[in-house]
């Protein structure tokens, strides 16, 4: 526990900054850390050393947290570089984006109003090819394109994303809820 607490998160779990993070080494990393920090390792210890404990296990679990989620490393190395994704200022999508999200959004509407869950399943399987497809490009940007404004819009339309998969699951559930 001697490390600086100014350790980025890749620093603090020794991996390299990237996008494309090795999630097996993400775990091992963590679980390595957490073996060291862990407060139960300080229980008979002083209160200034339990409390240091508590705080580095705390910084390696929002660590892990933030890299282990794509969207989350993504602005977390954007960051990094000096990038704000904008996300609640900078609302602006072009323009196919924009259209897409609306027939995917009449799309749930349309399943929810035909209680038709496999139309559902289908339309999330799509935003999951899209977002598979998002990811892709954002390794590239944030990679050796090093495109950090490319990177920032896919963040953003990856939460566009994110917020239609909500809408999917709720209409998804309503259904559910309506066949007990």
């Amino acid at each position: 526990m001697t490390a600086e607490f100014t350790r980025n998160h890749f620093e603090l779990l020794g991996l390299p900054p990237a996008f494309a993070v090795d999630l097996q080494a993400l775990e091992r990393a963590y679980r390595e850390l957490q073996g060291r920090v862990h407060p139960d390792r300080f229980a008979a210890a002083s209160e200034a050393e339990r409390r240091v404990a508590m705080q580095w296990a705390a910084r390696a679990n929002e660590a892990y947290r933030t890299l282990r989620n794509p969207i989350d490393r993504a602005r977390y190395l954007l960051g990094l570089k000096g990038y704000d994704t904008g996300e609640e200022s900078n609302t602006a999508m072009p323009p196919d984006f924009l259209m897409q999200q609306m027939a995917w959004r009449e799309q749930v509407e349309e399943g929810l109003g035909s209680r038709d869950p496999a139309a559902l399943e289908a339309l999330r399987g799509e935003i999951g090819r899209e977002r598979a497809e998002m990811h892709a490009l954002l390794a590239r940007a944030l990679g050796d394109e090093r495109n950090y404004d490319a990177g920032c819009s896919l963040v953003r339309k990856l939460r566009f994303l994110d917020r239609l998969e909500a809408e999917v699951d709720d209409a998804l559930e309503t259904l559910a809820e309506g066949a007990r």
